[in-house]
């Protein structure tokens, strides 16, 4: 599960508009990140927040009643610190490489940009966000890629299937 796809599904779950991104972000700056959630680390750098997702709406569903604020916070805070944590450890593998840039609708988020702030500071790594304006989800980026392939003729069948994991290629 793909980092923003986790936080529109929980906001949908304890009862937040789409997109949930934003709103997670805004309520959880009202709570304390004081719930324990699970925290994966990944040997293949492949990134899921499916576990994280899975528990804070097990949570919800035994206690509808849960203090949503701080399950958000607690939420952010998990997510970021797997997201943190796995970049580090990527950074240690590849060796050399001093700058980091964040991407996509999630990193608009001001925790997380909050967070890659104060390790960059530490770590002595370059954090790059782009304009808050510019943070779009994947569609943008996934209708991009479907234009240009459609400009070349490239055009699937009606029937093709679902691929969730599926790679784009460069066209050249």
């Amino acid at each position: 599960m793909q980092f923003g796809e986790a936080y529109d599904k929980v906001a949908r779950v304890i009862g937040l508009e789409y997109p949930g991104g934003p709103k997670i972000d805004k309520l959880a700056k009202e709570g304390m990140p004081n719930i324990e959630l699970p925290k994966t680390h990944f040997e293949n750098f492949d990134f899921s927040f499916s576990g994280i997702k899975t528990a804070v709406l097990n949570l919800h569903h035994k206690n509808p009643d849960i203090n949503k604020a701080d399950l958000c916070a607690s939420f952010e805070k998990a997510t970021t610190d797997v997201l943190i944590e796995n970049t580090l450890e990527a950074l240690k593998t590849l060796k050399n490489i001093h700058k980091i840039a964040l991407a996509g609708g999630v990193s608009s988020n001001s925790y997380i940009r909050k967070q890659f702030e104060e390790v960059g500071k530490k770590e002595g790594i370059k954090i790059y966000f782009p304009e808050l304006k510019l943070c779009t989800d994947n569609a943008a980026m996934i209708a991009s890629a479907g234009y240009y392939n459609f400009i070349q003729n490239k055009i699937a069948k009606l029937d093709l299937n679902a691929i969730p994991n599926l790679k784009l290629e460069r066209i050249e």
